[in-house]
């Protein structure tokens, strides 16, 4: 039961490719670790030879310079695959990258076939022409409506608006008054056939004056009778 209900263990995303590359790196670096025990070896080994010669122990000590000869070849040896697995490792990561590289043109490449087989060839030339259509169509009414009138009929309308606005602007706006100084400049002709305003009120004549007295007394002749 644990075992059909447990959590399942996320896939690991570390590829053979990865895996192959890592082992390299790990035999390089045991390679590296190798070289420098063989090197200090050689220095213990080139002190041991001259103590021994100064004993006085020759053949003990072309023994070690023997045993330090070999280990120089292997020195030579590790060297030279250091050298191979320094290269393999970087042809292993540069086909990891050329890979990869490959695996994105190829997504490309499909979706490319894919954006492609929407439409046809067929179709994207009916698409065109009926575009082609279209547009024609709208020139030769654009032509249609221009050929209605000509230039100077044109002008004639927009003269005649023109005329039209600059009456509406005289209706609408007021009659300005005459300035005192278009008033000095009158003719004298004019000045004179002006009638004189008199300065004082009237005087009353003195016939005017009897006949509004005599109106009272007639009142009350008739008033006796």
């Amino acid at each position: 039961m644990g075992a059909l209900f447990g959590k399942q263990k996320p896939k690991s995303r570390v590829t053979d490719h990865d895996r192959a590359i890592l082992q390299l790196k790990q035999q390089r670096d045991k390679l590296k670790v190798y070289q420098k025990r063989i090197q200090g070896t050689l220095e213990k080994d080139t002190e041991l030879a001259r103590k021994l010669l100064r004993d006085g122990k020759k053949d003990r000590a072309r023994l070690i310079l023997r045993k330090k000869k070999y280990q120089e070849q292997l020195l030579s040896t590790t060297d030279n695959q250091l050298e191979n697995l320094e290269k393999l490792t970087q042809d292993l990561e540069f086909a990891g990258i050329e890979a990869q590289v490959i695996n994105g043109l190829k997504v490309g490449s499909e979706a490319l076939k894919k954006a492609n087989a929407v439409f046809s060839i067929d179709e994207i030339e009916r698409i065109m022409d009926e575009t082609r259509e279209g547009v024609e169509k709208q020139q030769e009414i654009d032509e249609m409506l221009s050929g209605v009138l000509s230039d100077q009929d044109e002008e004639d309308v927009l003269a005649e608006l023109d005329d039209i606005i600059k009456e509406q602007k005289k209706e609408t706006e007021p009659s300005p008054a005459v300035p005192d100084e278009e008033m000095d400049e009158l003719p004298d002709e004019e000045m004179e056939e002006l009638p004189d305003v008199p300065s004082e009120e009237p005087q009353e004549s003195t016939a005017a004056k009897k006949e509004r007295n005599k109106q009272p007394k007639e009142k009350v002749a008739i008033a006796a009778s």
